[in-house]
């Protein structure tokens, strides 16, 4: 996706930063509390320590950032203000690294995106967002809707077809084979010179090993038409679901090779912080996060806007 330009980028920082609102309440109203003018000894590290932790950080990443902390400002006086700016930069750092855009490559035409995740995290609105961006960037997109037992995922990406103009590869019936469909979707995207190919999938974690057994036919057959395809494995997670999130990750890399998370909803969380637990904890890409229902309300993740956001600041 293109950068935005600086005022474009302004009012999207703005829209983010309005999106963890919730969440920075719950980390800077502590942080706050704990440091008006105070010495940066043990128990204040203790303190910020469950701050984090607490504001869904994880375990990892708060001690990682407690530690700098330790290393860099023990024994200092310190404000809240100061905390703060430090927290932004520790943060951001831990999130350099996986602040990588989803590249669409012209040369697989199409590339093919298999987009995995529990029912009700946002696949297919992240699907329908995804496919209006590409298009207004010239690219020729196709949907496969791929969760082929929920007829109101179907109709949904049917809905989002139409108003993006991006043809939808649906199943005849309710409960057709989503690896056949999958399929018959990546043959038309190749007949009709599509550059990008998103596939939605089912997400019913309650009954784990079919989804699995599911998820891998679907990879298995579509290596049938191109064997290196899906090119993209994007797994969609809910902000509000916090560290359920990292379970979700696990359970969805041992069914198929996750290349990547979009973090969805991050407007109606107050657990915005999982984003760096999910960095700390597996170092995957987090191509997109979402904050709201627009199109361009979901965009390429960038660290500094994301922990400057967090932490309340611009």
């Amino acid at each position: 996706m293109p950068e935005a330009g600086p005022e474009q980028k302004g009012g999207w920082f703005a829209r983010l930063k309005a999106g963890l609102s919730r969440s920075t309440a719950k980390l800077t109203d502590a942080i706050t509390t704990v440091f008006r003018k105070r010495r940066l000894d043990d128990e204040a590290l203790e303190e910020l320590e469950e701050t984090l932790i607490a504001a869904d950080l994880g375990l990892s990443a708060a001690q990682r950032i407690v530690e700098g902390f330790r290393k860099t400002r023990f024994g200092k006086e310190v404000t809240d203000e100061e905390v703060k700016a430090a927290l932004a930069d520790s943060i951001a750092e831990i999130l350099a690294p996986v602040a990588q855009p989803l590249a669409i490559e012209p040369a697989r035409a199409p590339h093919v995106v298999l987009v995995v995740g529990v029912n009700g995290t946002g696949k297919t609105t992240t699907i329908a967002k995804l496919g209006q961006q590409y298009r207004r960037q010239g690219l020729k997109v196709m949907f496969a809707a791929g969760d082929t037992f929920r007829a109101a995922a179907v109709e949904q990406l049917q809905i989002w077809g139409d108003r993006t103009g991006c043809p939808v590869v649906a199943p005849a019936k309710m409960g057709a084979d989503a690896a056949g469909l999958a399929h018959d979707a990546l043959a038309r995207a190749k007949a009709e010179g599509m550059d990008v190919l998103l596939i939605d999938t089912a997400g019913r974690l309650h009954n784990k090993a079919a989804l699995m057994e599911e998820l891998r036919k679907v990879v298995r057959v579509i290596r049938r038409l191109d064997e290196t395809a899906p090119h993209s494995v994007l797994l969609t997670l809910d902000a509000t679901t916090g560290q359920n999130a990292l379970s979700q990750v696990k359970v969805f890399r041992d069914m198929v090779e996750v290349s990547g998370l979009a973090v969805t909803k991050l407007d109606g969380s107050a657990k915005g912080g999982v984003v760096v637990a999910l960095a700390q904890e597996f170092g995957l890409p987090v191509h997109v996060v979402g904050v709201g229902e627009k199109a361009d309300d979901l965009r390429p993740f960038t660290a500094r806007d994301f922990a400057r956001g967090l932490v309340g600041l611009d």
